[in-house]
């Protein structure tokens, strides 16, 4: 099972499990799909599963895949108005795995990643599931980070220029091939920052694939590992660039496959969709350097699982989409 799973040995788990979880068997294991930056896996003792979450073998960027901060505050938003799953336990010692990882109960839903998942569903069921994920969205960013024990969970002041400098030095980390345009948008980002709303909680990869739904509600909100304290607009710009620009990415959502235009969710959120150019653009690059680092990752060998082939191929595209909004 251990060669099967990269990542993660079941001895070991099972080993630091004893005596802080309640297990009832021999643990089995399964990659979950679509991870693609941290590791998904399930886990079960035949009588209970859970979900392990760790970061990628190999490659690990700084500040990125913080499992104690992912942890964090999908603990804290438990009991608010945002759907998490509940968590287990936080292991901070890699000698366990090769890597921090945590353990969260396991949530039932559907993850809408392809085209074909949506196509299956009825034109009243998409914009159910659109109008739910928007307030979904909208709840998070209402959350009072104090409240909530989150107040030093990041920096808002200054947060839009260090997120074109972050995301500037992420893609020097994981520089492999020349990329024409993205430094000039890089640039451009940098000489055109907004003034932000009020700070909040965000997601940092607010998409429909990253939330489980059920029964046209949204049942959990996923993937947390780029969450810190901000400005609300980064996350709404981040989802309209996959909603309405990156189909090859995030397949099956958007006008064109049925659910309400991009325009429409900016509205439901209550902002004009003509401001959110610029954190369109931010968002295309976020999201250029991202997918960059996978198929770094993918070109040295250190994926697990598949789907990762033609990631790369999306890069150039994100890059002209942002420079198109600036």
């Amino acid at each position: 099972m251990a060669e099967d799973l990269p990542g993660l040995d079941l001895d070991r788990l099972a080993g630091y499990l004893a005596g802080r979880v309640p297990v009832s068997g021999p643990l089995t294991g399964t990659l979950m799909p679509g991870g693609r930056s941290n590791l998904t896996y399930l886990v079960t003792d035949g009588h209970r599963e859970w979900v392990l979450r760790r970061p990628p073998l190999g490659h690990v960027l700084a500040t990125a895949h913080d499992m104690a901060r992912e942890h964090r505050v999908i603990s804290a938003l438990a009991g608010t108005a945002v759907p998490v799953p509940g968590t287990v336990l936080l292991c901070p010692d890699e000698a366990v795995l090769g890597a921090p990882f945590y353990l969260m109960e396991k949530v039932d839903g559907t993850v809408y990643r392809s085209a074909a998942q949506t196509a299956a569903l009825t034109g009243t069921e998409r914009a159910r599931i659109a109008r739910a994920m928007v307030e979904t969205l909208a709840a998070l960013h209402r959350v009072d980070p104090a409240v909530v024990g989150l107040a030093d969970f990041g920096r808002p002041d200054g947060f839009l220029d260090r997120q074109v400098r972050r995301w500037g030095k992420q893609l020097a980390a994981s520089r492999s091939r020349e990329l024409p345009g993205i430094d000039r948008l890089a640039e451009r980002l940098a000489g055109s920052v907004p003034a932000s709303p009020a700070p909040a909680v965000v997601h940092g990869d607010y998409r429909l694939d990253n939330l489980l739904v059920r029964d046209g509600a949204v049942a959990a909100v996923l993937d947390w590992e780029m969450s810190t304290l901000g400005d609300p607009l980064t996350d709404l710009g981040l989802l309209l660039v996959y909603w309405d620009h990156a189909g090859d990415i995030a397949a099956g959502v958007g006008a064109r496959h049925g659910f309400p235009a991009g325009t429409t969710l900016a509205q439901w959120y209550g902002v004009d969709p003509a401001t959110l150019d610029w954190y369109v653009a931010l968002a295309a690059f976020k999201l250029a350097v991202i997918l960059e680092g996978i198929h770094y990752r993918y070109v040295h060998g250190l994926t697990v699982g598949e789907g990762f082939a033609e990631i790369g191929a999306a890069v150039p595209t994100l890059v002209e989409i942002g420079l198109s909004k600036l």
